[in-house]
């Protein structure tokens, strides 16, 4: 059987399959994963443990002279995806207020699904058709996560509240493997081999913490926010990424919604009663665009990277 091969033959395959096979699983069997306990568990709700591993295998392959490239490019793409995010919170405020409207839409669901992007998804697609550079850049963009960024969005808190402690969390163990992968090149072959082998199984752990039945829950609305995020983020992205010294991919890779962003809207409630109404219609819009992103993102950036080969194999031809 050619397992590998038929999967690949799917946009960002190595990624989405499993995704989806999680989703789904977590969808119609949500216990499945406490109910075998252990090990087989742990392939459900891991994924934290299996991205700090991928994180240092990583490093690994990373020479230190790239590191000024790997913050010109992180910092376009965080930039991008936050001012994006600020800029469309400033309009849906003048528009919804504080409050929501039809449907439970609210400047909180917008806001919080625009800003945190699915690094495991980036990252999946950047091994299959971006540069070793980009993958790196991600921990940089980790900023945009939780819910830090999105209460300061909304003007709740400020950019200082950052704990340093998650900064350096963030990066520490892509540092690591850069440390090993300069100092021993034996360990730079052992570990960037790892690399590819465990797209698919922190991507299934993804997938487990997501439902379709959100994206039924949460309707037409889910459905524009998930468009809208592509749409917006992503056409401001791509020409970050353009201007950085990129070819777009890395920017359309980067205009999802992470899985995680749908526990923003509890904390940030919790943080100002203002939002507690909006809270749990926000939590099912944003799950939904997690899933619409996790599945589109990956035929996009799969089409775009395509366009781009063509294009070097006509320049090169010439």
């Amino acid at each position: 059987m050619q397992i590998k091969k038929t999967i690949e033959k799917v946009p960002g395959g190595m990624m989405l399959v499993p995704l989806l096979l999680g989703v789904t699983l977590h969808t119609f069997i949500p216990s499945l994963g406490d109910f075998f306990g252990s090990y087989t568990g742990a392939l459900f709700n891991g994924v934290l443990p299996m991205l700090a591993i991928f994180f240092v295998c990583v490093g690994t392959t990373i020479d230190v002279k790239a590191t000024p490239k790997i913050l010109k490019r992180g910092g376009a793409l965080l930039f991008g995806k936050v001012g994006a995010s600020v800029v469309v919170a400033w309009i849906a405020f003048k528009i919804i207020g504080e409050g929501s409207v039809l449907g439970g839409l609210s400047v909180l669901a917008i806001v919080a699904a625009m800003n945190d992007t699915n690094g495991g998804l980036f990252l999946a697609l950047m091994h299959q058709y971006g540069k070793k550079e980009e993958i790196a850049a991600y921990p940089i963009m980790t900023i945009e996560g939780g819910p830090f960024i999105t209460m300061a969005t909304l003007g709740i808190v400020g950019l200082s509240a950052i704990p340093w402690q998650t900064l350096i969390g963030a990066v520490l163990p892509l540092v690591i493997g850069m440390i090993l992968g300069n100092l021993d090149k034996d360990i730079r072959a052992l570990l960037s081999k790892a690399v590819p082998a465990l797209v698919p199984f922190f991507a299934f752990a993804l997938g487990s913490g997501l439902n379709f039945k959100d994206v039924i829950d949460a309707g037409w609305i889910g459905l524009i926010v998930g468009l809208s995020v592509i749409l917006f983020t992503g056409t401001i992205l791509f020409f970050m990424d353009k201007f950085a010294g990129g070819n777009g991919i890395a920017g359309l890779a980067a205009a999802s919604t992470a899985g995680s962003a749908a526990s923003v809207p509890t904390i940030v409630a919790a943080a100002n009663p203002v939002y507690a109404p909006v809270a749990a219609s926000a939590t099912i819009i944003i799950a939904a665009s997690a899933i619409i992103t996790a599945i589109l993102v990956p035929i996009i950036t799969a089409w775009w990277a395509k366009r781009v080969n063509t294009r070097l194999d006509q320049t090169l031809s010439m």
